[in-house]
């Protein structure tokens, strides 16, 4: 498997790949190359409508340039302990950032919920995620603010009553419950239409056809992450 940046030919024919529809799995299959560096490579060049080779080939030559002269603190300190490869380390953030701007998280945001999910102690301050962004602290600021929203971050003050933004086990469950909730509560609203436009219409059936399927749903995720949590909370006994 070929190793490296990618080529312009290969951008292009990653341009080609995606005018005709292919998906990302099949693209990297035609260059031999990993799913996750098409797929990064797309989300870093403007998703799959706006792809151009050309823009994206300058962008990330851009890119490389910045990135020649001495590397900030920051982006050492995560790899420097248990002898990681840094670049390893850096290609899995921007992997997992794309992951998660596919499911519908805003760039700067995906990419502080990665930063803090892979640093050892899943805790980072303000000025720590603004040295190992190399953002603005307007920008962390904003993104910390919609991530506590959406219950995947929690905020504490540590000795020197600086806050901390921190992602474990329990934000995932409180982030799931947090979804179940907004669920239910679109079902509820649903049931409650079927009332106004009548039971049996077109639009009532539609109605209640929604109450009752994201009934099911939120009941669904809530009893999963009830039951999630009790195993990853439970230690095994003594023998």
């Amino acid at each position: 498997m070929p190793g490296g940046r990618l080529t312009q030919q290969e951008r292009q024919q990653i341009a080609l790949g995606l005018a005709d529809g292919l998906a990302y799995a099949e693209i990297a299959r035609r260059l031999d190359r990993p799913t996750s560096t098409i797929t990064r490579e797309v989300m870093r060049n403007g998703g799959p409508t706006a792809y151009r080779a050309d823009l994206a080939h300058r962008a990330t030559e851009r890119r490389a340039h910045r990135r020649r002269p001495a590397p900030s603190r920051g982006a050492e300190s995560v790899p420097s302990s248990h002898g990681r490869d840094a670049e390893a380390v850096r290609e899995y953030e921007e992997t997992l950032t794309t992951v998660f701007m596919q499911s519908g998280t805003p760039k700067m945001m995906s990419r502080v919920l990665a930063c803090l999910i892979t640093s050892d102690g899943g805790s980072l301050s303000a000025s720590e995620l603004v040295e190992r962004l190399q953002v603005s602290p307007a920008s962390i600021s904003k993104a910390v603010a919609f991530l506590d929203s959406q219950g995947l971050v929690r905020r504490e003050r540590d000795e020197r009553r600086r806050e901390r933004y921190i992602v474990d086990d329990d934000i995932w469950y409180e982030s799931m419950m947090a979804s179940a909730r907004s669920t239910a509560q679109v079902g509820e609203i649903a049931r409650q239409g079927v009332g106004i436009f009548g039971q049996g219409t077109q639009a009532g059936t539609r109605l209640e056809n929604i109450s009752r399927y994201l009934d099911f749903i939120s009941e669904a995720v809530a009893r999963a992450a009830e039951q999630a949590r009790e195993v990853l909370h439970t230690k095994p006994e003594a023998t």
